[in-house]
């Protein structure tokens, strides 16, 4: 089994057991960022609620200052919400979007689904470039999307609070 697949059969057994999303959250950053030794940062980032127009920071692990609050409108994470697509770049030097450490070469940023709306994401800085190869892509998905369903069944009513 290759450390991706232990990874991920890792955090569908922590979904079940967590005592809760933001839980979950805590435990698949540090876990994120102590085995993938490319992921230097690896943090998530909330919808922030009532007005849903920015991201705020949630769990995170790593090495770098995380940007606290993110508009919609700015950088890959808001790109990532408003387009409900992963952003993935392996240049971020090239791409005016970005908007984290000269140290970071690469960033992906996947959209986490609550009911069929963003309400989350993961986010991975890390200091090579050309990290986030296909396979990396979707392996960070796969991570995302175990999230998702944990948040989902927090959400009875849809609104994607993550509990404590």
């Amino acid at each position: 089994m290759s450390q991706t697949e232990e990874l991920l059969k890792e955090f569908e057994t922590l979904a079940r057991s967590a005592t809760g999303a933001q839980s979950l959250m805590q435990q698949v950053a540090h876990e994120l960022h102590e085995k993938m030794t490319r992921y230097n940062w690896v943090g998530f980032y909330l919808m922030e609620a009532p007005a849903f127009n920015a991201l705020v920071l949630g769990p995170c692990a790593g090495s770098f200052n995380p940007t606290l609050r993110i508009p919609l409108d700015k950088g890959l994470c808001g790109a990532a919400a408003t387009s409900g697509k992963t952003v993935a770049v392996n240049d971020v030097a090239s791409d005016p979007r970005y908007l984290g450490s000269d140290l970071v070469k690469s960033n992906i940023v996947v959209p986490i689904f609550v009911k069929k709306r963003v309400m989350a994401e993961l986010c991975i800085e890390s200091y090579f470039a050309n990290a986030f190869i296909p396979s990396e892509q979707a392996f960070v998905e796969s991570c995302a999307g175990i999230v998702g369903r944990a948040m989902e069944k927090e959400s009875p009513s849809g609104t994607g609070k993550a509990g404590k």
